[in-house]
């Protein structure tokens, strides 16, 4: 029967370099997509595609013109192969780490612009106690961080936090506040004496997550009170590229105060209503405890968490 899975071919002779494409496949979302990432023609993905569902006996992918979504088994083997995956690519590390000194490396899936002086200290005295271990930092949206680390690629993640997840482990590294920001070119900046009410019908650039139903949500509810939904001009997952939209004009913007703070001094961004009660939003740690650190990884797990519990909450806020 064609849906039933063929235990005996799959278990003696799984191909792993197919498993990699349909990971991809899956997290692409499109033929297109993946091919891209991998470096590959459409054709020869739609074919490592064809021939994982006939090694699985099961069709992984409802695909048609306009259409892409993974079937329930499609669903089942893209979650067991994150852990497989992650666990196989690996190997390599924890075996180059089989040494007395901490060799090991660390990879952290980043926020754009994370600005915590905890966290800035925890990887100074980590270089200090270790020199030869290495770290990799990746600036990217936080549900991208969060979905490396779940698949085991980044070691941890620095990141937001909408929905938590039973298989990760998380601790609050700081708490920021949102404000709202115009740049020099527009015509509330330098003024003084505003209200919310002046807000209402300006242009204005926002998160891709500044939304009611995201981890945003508080940031998005002071601007729809302000009456900035109606003109989005600019998106963007990264806080570099909404100040940029923000200083040249585009629109009105939340930003973190503390972040700012500097561009406010020198000019380059006007501090908006509302002043008072602004919204907190938490960055957190994030890792997975099932898996299998190297030394590096667990030696920077254990420092930051133990900076972390040491270190009261109001000494890692920053407003």
């Amino acid at each position: 029967m064609a849906d039933t899975v063929k235990q005996g071919s799959a278990g003696r002779a799984f191909d792993w370099n197919l498993l990699h494409t349909f990971v991809v496949l899956a997290e692409a979302g499109s033929v297109t997509g993946a091919a891209e990432r991998l470096g590959r023609k459409q054709p020869s993905v739609s074919n490592a595609l064809r021939r994982l569902e006939e090694q699985i006996g099961k069709r992984l992918i409802d695909r048609s013109p306009g259409h892409f979504q993974l079937t329930d088994a499609g669903r089942l083997l893209h979650r067991e192969a994150l852990d497989i995956y992650g666990s196989v690519t690996r190997l390599n590390n924890l075996m180059r780490d089989v040494t007395d000194e901490i060799r090991g490396h660390v990879h952290i899936a980043m926020a754009s612009h994370v600005v915590c002086p905890l966290f800035d200290d925890a990887l100074r005295a980590f270089h200090e106690a270790h020199p030869k271990a290495t770290m990799t930092l990746d600036v990217m949206a936080s549900v991208s961080a969060l979905t490396e680390v779940t698949a085991r690629r980044a070691s941890l993640a620095i990141c937001l936090v909408h929905e938590r997840s039973a298989k990760l482990e998380y601790r609050r590294l700081y708490r920021e506040f949102f404000g709202l920001f115009c740049g020099p070119g527009h015509p509330l900046f330098g003024r003084k004496g505003l209200s919310k009410a002046d807000l209402k019908g300006h242009s204005s650039v926002s998160f891709l997550t500044d939304r009611l139903d995201d981890v945003l949500r508080p940031v998005a509810l002071i601007r729809a009170e302000a009456g900035l939904d109606q003109h989005v001009v600019g998106r963007s997952s990264h806080l570099e590229e909404i100040r940029r939209m923000t200083i040249a004009g585009l629109g009105i913007s939340a930003l973190p105060v503390h972040v700012v703070a500097r561009d406010v001094a020198e000019g380059l961004l006007w501090r908006l209503p509302p002043y008072d009660d602004p919204p907190a939003i938490d960055v957190h740690m994030v890792w997975n405890p099932m898996e299998r650190m190297n030394r590096a990884e667990q030696a920077f797990v254990d420092a930051l968490t133990a900076k972390i519990e040491e270190t009261a909450i109001e000494r890692r806020t920053y407003l």
